[in-house]
């Protein structure tokens, strides 16, 4: 009889450590591929705080901490539209990617806090697969948490670093994620006005090559490219075809299909407000 109990509590252990590994990647194929949108704002809430129950038993599962974080950014950027709500989102996916980058890389972990020529070292270092995500996602959610700290001079002081993550990610893979570091290095290079020193066509050359290296299926990159790039140089021409060629495209890709739903339904608002802003 103590035998079966040991055996039953053992396996009982082991299925569940399982569904602990499995949980992370279900989770996430399951979103990004419902083109549902009000589906996902309706549910996705529900897998958020399962996540968070998750976290806190298992404070150290690094897939965890990144889908948490994946989930937590996307939610904030796709449906929340209220300011304090939508910044404590994001600075939680900051937190949840920062904690599983620390795991991942114990030499380096408080990688913010490096002065600028410490801090390429650290990361021109970084090559395994597994860090580099680790990097990614960092930087990823750190780009979230500047815009939404725009008016913050020491959150825009860490644009330089978040752009150098994005640089080593596109030079490690320029496919990297369907092409979206070489999108973040994009709208990186527009946020400073031509007038001020900034540089569109750095920019437009990240958001060409990153529709060449997603093979036009990341619809959201045209979308950012027409948002971010035509506006910002009143280029109406490029603007409409950009979000015209993403209206018309077929949204179905695996691993993009909610974006790219939500993309053509930020291509239809950006075509009927452009007459105001052309």
């Amino acid at each position: 009889m103590k035998l079966r109990i040991v055996f039953a509590v053992t396996m009982s252990l082991l299925l569940g450590a399982c569904s602990v590994a499995r949980l992370p990647e279900s989770i996430n194929a399951a979103i990004v591929n419902n083109p549902d949108l009000d589906t996902v704002e309706a549910g996705l809430p529900t897998y958020l705080l399962t996540l968070d129950g998750m976290v806190e038993n298992y404070p150290r599962n690094v897939g965890l901490l990144q889908t948490s974080s994946t989930l937590y950014g996307s939610y904030a950027t796709l449906f929340v539209e209220e300011p304090v709500r939508r910044k404590a989102m994001v600075e939680k996916s900051y937190q949840r990617a920062s904690a599983a980058y620390c795991i991942v890389k114990k030499s380096d972990c408080d990688l913010k806090s490096l002065r600028f020529d410490a801090f390429e070292i650290h990361v021109s270092a970084i090559k395994k697969p597994a860090e580099i995500k680790a990097l990614y996602m960092l930087g990823s959610s750190w780009v979230s948490v500047i815009q939404e700290n725009s008016d913050d001079w020491n959150a825009i002081a860490d644009l330089a670093k978040v752009q150098f993550i994005m640089e080593h990610v596109a030079a490690y893979d320029a496919t990297y994620d369907n092409g979206q570091a070489l999108l973040y290095l994009g709208v990186l290079n527009t946020l400073i006005p031509p007038s001020l020193g900034g540089k569109p066509e750095v920019a437009r050359a990240y958001f060409e090559q990153a529709v060449a290296v997603s093979d036009g299926k990341n619809l959201l990159i045209s979308v950012f490219f027409a948002r971010h790039y035509a506006r910002l140089v009143f280029d109406q021409e490029l603007h409409d075809h950009l979000l015209q060629t993403v209206i018309d495209a077929d949204p179905e890709v695996p691993g993009l299909w909610l974006q790219n739903v939500y993309a053509q339904k930020l291509a239809h608002q950006l075509l009927a407000d452009s007459v105001d802003y052309f």
